[in-house]
């Protein structure tokens, strides 16, 4: 049932105005208008509210938020998998600080000695890990430019696209069984990298990255080997190989 902006900010705890606030940014907008012109929030606009309060709660900012949440590639199953994920990590090193702070307050009082080392156990300035993975995931400009030129093409081009997908795919296949490094196994990922980047913008780096997603995503293993039994791994290792010997 459709909600008022009242009652969706006493269930998630937040302001009336925070609410407003994402709806000027175009982060969360209601989706409902009532017969009395009130606009009401869906059972999807809770969703992605608590997507939006999770985000929050783990250091993103709100356009990184944004970005995230509405990009082509955005999974929100996959989205609380990491959530879990980090928040895992944050009990951890909560857990760490508190215990630092415990031993702190014993030194303090001279019931232990603490090492200069123990008194930072549990700090961690450096870069979040998580915070990266997610942009790869869902912010990538690359997903986005693919997206674009892939929306302004013909019907006629799409089915062109997908023959030429389709067609390396089954050259890729027949080879799966040869070495990835042998010199028709490196041809033909050419030409994949040379496709991807017809539609996209893939350095080497992001060309390996993306073979490492064939075999780490269960769902483009899956696609991928409905070529052949094996194919992603495959291709994994013929693309790892390919962006490595062309970086030198």
């Amino acid at each position: 049932m459709a909600k008022k902006i009242k009652e969706v900010a006493n269930i998630a705890g937040v302001s009336v105005r925070t609410l407003h606030h994402y709806d000027e940014i175009e982060l969360l907008s209601p989706k409902k208008t009532a017969d009395s012109g009130y606009r009401l929030y869906t059972d999807e606009n809770l969703e992605t509210l608590q997507q939006i309060l999770f985000f929050k709660e783990l250091g993103f900012p709100l356009k990184k938020i944004k970005e995230i949440i509405s990009s082509p590639s955005f999974d929100r199953r996959e989205a609380l998998k990491l959530h879990r994920k980090m928040l895992i990590e944050k009990r951890r090193r909560l857990d760490q600080m508190i215990t630092t702070v415990e031993k702190t307050i014993q030194h303090s009082e001279g019931e232990i000695y603490m090492s200069n080392k123990e008194r930072f156990e549990g700090f961690d300035f450096s870069h979040n890990s998580y915070e990266q993975e997610a942009r790869e995931r869902w912010g990538d400009k690359t997903v986005d430019e693919s997206n674009a030129k892939m929306g302004n093409m013909s019907k006629e081009e799409k089915n062109d696209l997908s023959a030429g997908m389709n067609s390396i795919y089954t050259k890729l296949a027949a080879l799966r069984h040869t070495s990835p490094a042998s010199e028709k196994a490196q041809a033909a990922i050419k030409e994949w990298y040379d496709f991807l980047n017809k539609i996209g913008s893939y350095s080497l780096d992001a060309f390996k990255g993306l073979g490492q997603m064939y075999v780490d995503d269960e769902r483009f293993t899956k696609n991928i080997d409905q070529f052949g039994e094996g194919l992603a791994k495959f291709m994994c290792d013929t693309m790892a190989i390919y962006a490595d010997n062309n970086k030198k």
